[in-house]
């Protein structure tokens, strides 16, 4: 049954819709979280600290974190595979290129493919500036609200972030409505409130993200 679904054309969309749509879930908490920032180091150091210590006393500390992780880099592993099979069956599918254009697509359609590879590098950016602190000057490991300020005050990491945020945005435009479809959920009846859940979806998480490197530099957050 699992080589019948890996094996097929439908079974890749499908995964790839089902793996999206729990990244989506994480981004829309994990957005919410970081706008604690907002209410000062005590609320978003006191929320980082309960994420440490979900599920306790059922988990030891941390487990619930790492399995949130486990299921997240599964997610992005599967996604990112099959998208990459998905563009290799299709180029075999017409190696000779159209003799008339193709009929314009949006914006974020066309980008889809670019758009993962830069939101890929970003997520191994993101880990390695946040939450190891690597590639941090004077990371200090247990106090997320000072390095997050810290981190903000470069320019450049600002550029990394809010390019990477637009990206995001385009890609969840598009992968929404497609993982819609994929799964069944779309409908003459029912299209024009996937695109606007989709076009809305992809709004509030780019701002809300984009909020916080704008907070630190604008020195609402400091």
């Amino acid at each position: 049954m699992a080589r019948t679904v890996w094996g097929s054309t439908v079974g890749k969309k499908t995964i790839m819709a089902v793996s999206g749509l729990i990244m989506l879930l994480y981004l829309v908490v994990h957005m919410f979280g970081n706008l604690k920032i907002f209410f000062g180091s005590g609320s978003f150091n006191e929320y980082a600290h309960w994420l440490r210590t979900l599920g306790e006393p059922f988990l030891h500390y941390e487990w619930a974190l790492w399995i949130i992780r486990v299921v997240l880099v599964a997610a992005v592993v599967l996604h990112g595979v099959c998208a990459y099979q998905l563009s290799r069956l299709d180029r075999r599918a017409r190696p000779v290129a159209y003799a008339h254009p193709r009929p314009r697509a949006s914006y974020a359609t066309r980008t889809m493919r670019w758009g993962g590879v830069i939101l890929l590098l970003f997520i191994v950016w993101h880990i390695l500036d946040l939450t190891t602190g690597t590639v941090q000057r004077g990371f200090v490991p247990g106090h997320p609200y000072q390095n997050v300020v810290a981190a903000f005050h470069d320019w450049w990491n600002n550029v990394i972030y809010i390019v990477a945020m637009l990206a995001l945005g385009l890609h969840i435009r598009h992968g929404f409505w497609s993982a819609a479809q994929t799964l069944g959920a779309g409908s003459a009846t029912r299209d024009r409130v996937l695109k606007a859940t989709a076009n809305a979806l992809a709004t509030v998480l780019t701002v809300g993200f984009i909020a916080v490197p704008v907070g630190v530099m604008t020195g609402i957050v400091s």
